[in-house]
């Protein structure tokens, strides 16, 4: 499979070169007890910021937040336009995590919008007739591929605790550009002649083509009055809007066309709830880092941080292939466990406390080596259960923002619709999720026993979604940040997380530093962006790195420093900015 990228590569082959030039100069003058300047990139007096991957999001939240709006506010004007200008990633019809902090309480709270299965759906439902799991592309493009979506229920749940303007008043902005009409981004325009089976489906093909014949370029303006009339609608009636009454409709109808129809019921669609706890919150170094709750997989994330703290990584720095294979070690450790165990924890046991134990986390810690060898085997954690093989197959169509407000509140949020432009099929201006292929498609190993991540009706796929806030040692907001991804969201959030917090580089810097994705014994990233003398060392030290998937990061993050300007940074691969309010 090919890597989509954008008609900027160069640009971003130059920016990361900066990144690494930059990185360099920081080790050189660590090393020479010289002090490191930290240039004032994406900073502003803490007014407020947005950090999201279309500028055109980011002007919309900023709108909220002039009109007095707070995080969340921002984050529903945000996911509106999302879902108009950069569909390939996020929408209505999909689903998403959104991490909390309540600067008044310092209370951080995670709010699970995933996707659902339906009533109707069962553990063999990507099982063809010979007993194997289905092709993916045939799965993908399928009616059985939608989940019940929950993007906009969980919006609605978090802003109606937390908001601070009518709900109705947040989807003008999406309403507007939909109805006059929006313009085509490069990044969008290439997924459009993408060979993603998707951008062919037959609703894509008619939503994409120009009235001549031909498909819409950048520069293009493209209008959807069918996106404008459903934003209009769940401003004016709310997300009962969404999932009840005639789109619910046009959703169910949608799913059981064609060949293996899905089974999404109008019941289904009605008793949607998205569910919210106190985050997953966990000690690292001086600082408290939080994540949803399983089926997110964020806690991986927290395990590999704390496996980390076993080594001198942060010692070592960014121009050392040492601590690149670390990272790398680390990773393959953490898939391996996520992998095994993570999954809708209303239907499988998840070793949470087992996985993040100390004890446990110095033992998995010790095969972080400075030489890759054999993928390391899954761990026992207290409390594991038995799981059989996982085939999760997870590929990218997700986006992340961030918004601070001017009062200090923060919302970190990861969403999306599965894979690129969902499953392909679109209601009411907008495309539908394919989450349901999130699930592992063999429901059982050899022996019987059962996946974590296997269908079950009314189970949520396992996501490797992790929207993370960082609270420093007083508990108060310190960072937010998070990346699309699919798989490799892990190690995204990973990568950023070291070279803010091992290595002190700035937030732009961290963001923008070349990926490396270490999953069992495959090892992939930016090896284009590495350059020629660190790729030779690495594959010296057994991680022969290879051009990565799919959907690259898109990394967002926002940092508060110590005289309390923010810092934003957005990922050089796509087209999101940061900007203070």
């Amino acid at each position: 499979m090919r890597r989509i990228v954008s008609p900027s590569l160069l640009a971003l082959a130059a920016c990361l070169q900066l990144t690494l030039a930059s990185v360099a100069a920081h080790a050189e003058s660590i090393a020479l007890g010289m002090p490191t300047p930290r240039p004032a990139v994406n900073s502003t007096p803490a007014k407020g910021m947005v950090a999201a991957a279309n500028p055109l999001a980011v002007e919309a939240g900023l709108r909220v937040l002039r009109d007095g709006g707070g995080a969340v506010d921002a984050a529903v004007a945000i996911q509106a336009v999302l879902g108009l200008v950069e569909p390939q990633s996020s929408g209505l019809g999909g689903g998403s995590f959104l991490v909390f902090y309540d600067a008044k309480t310092g209370k951080v709270t995670a709010y699970d919008g995933r996707e659902k299965a339906p009533s109707g759906a069962g553990p063999d439902m990507f099982m063809g007739p010979d007993g194997k799991p289905l092709p993916f592309v045939r799965a993908v493009l399928s009616g059985r591929a939608t989940g019940v979506p929950g993007a906009v229920a969980m919006l609605a749940q978090a802003q109606k605790e937390h908001g601070k303007l009518a709900w109705s008043a947040l989807f003008s902005d999406a309403e507007k550009l939909a109805a006059d009409g929006f313009v085509v981004s490069p990044r969008l325009a290439g997924m459009i002649v993408s060979r993603a089976p998707q951008a062919n489906a037959p609703d894509a093909v008619k939503y994409f083509t120009k009235p001549d014949g031909t498909r819409y370029r950048a520069g293009d303006v493209l209008k959807n009055p069918a996106y404008a009339e459903t934003v209009r609608r769940i401003a004016t009636e709310g997300p009962s809007a969404l999932y009840e009454g005639p789109l619910a409709q046009a959703i169910v109808d949608r799913v059981h066309e064609g060949e293996l129809p899905g089974s999404i019921s109008l019941e289904d669609l009605k008793s949607y709830k998205p569910r919210s706890a106190d985050a997953l919150c966990r000690p690292w170094k001086v600082y408290s880092v939080c994540v949803p709750n399983p089926q997110s997989s964020g806690l991986a994330v927290i395990q590999a941080l704390q496996m980390l703290e076993h080594t001198d990584i942060g010692k070592r720095g960014p121009t050392d292939p040492v601590a690149w294979t670390m990272l790398a070690q680390a990773e393959r450790v953490m898939y391996a466990d996520r992998d095994r165990y993570v999954g809708d924890p209303s239907y499988v046991t998840v070793p949470v406390k087992g996985l993040l134990d100390p004890k446990y986390v110095a033992q998995r810690a010790k095969l972080i080596t400075q030489t890759a060898g054999e993928a390391p085997p899954f761990g026992h954690p207290k409390g594991a259960p038995k799981v059989g093989v996982d085939v999760t197959k997870e590929p990218g169509g997700t986006t992340h923002l961030v918004v601070v407000d001017p009062q200090g509140n923060v919302v970190s949020m990861t969403t999306t619709v599965e894979s690129i432009f969902g499953s392909g099929r679109m209601v009411g201006g907008f495309f539908l999720n394919n989450q349901m292929t999130d699930f592992s498609f063999s429901p059982k190993e050899k022996d019987g026993a059962p996946a974590a991540n296997a269908v079950a009706a009314g189970k949520r796929p396992r996501s490797s979604m992790a929207p993370t806030i960082v609270l420093d040692r007083k508990g108060k907001f310190l960072a937010a940040i998070g990346s699309p991804g699919g798989n490799a969201i892990l190690s995204y959030n990973l990568k950023a997380m070291v070279g803010l917090f091992y290595w002190n580089l700035n937030m732009q810097q961290a963001v923008s530093l070349p990926n490396i994705v270490a999953r069992g014994d495959t090892f992939s990233g930016d090896a284009d962006l590495f350059g020629p003398a660190m790729l030779a060392a690495l594959n010296a030290r057994g991680v022969p790195l290879k051009v990565g998937q799919l959907e690259t990061s898109g990394l967002q993050g926002v940092i508060v420093r110590p005289n309390g300007v923010l810092e934003g940074g957005a990922d050089p691969r796509r087209e999101g900015v940061a900007k203070g309010l």
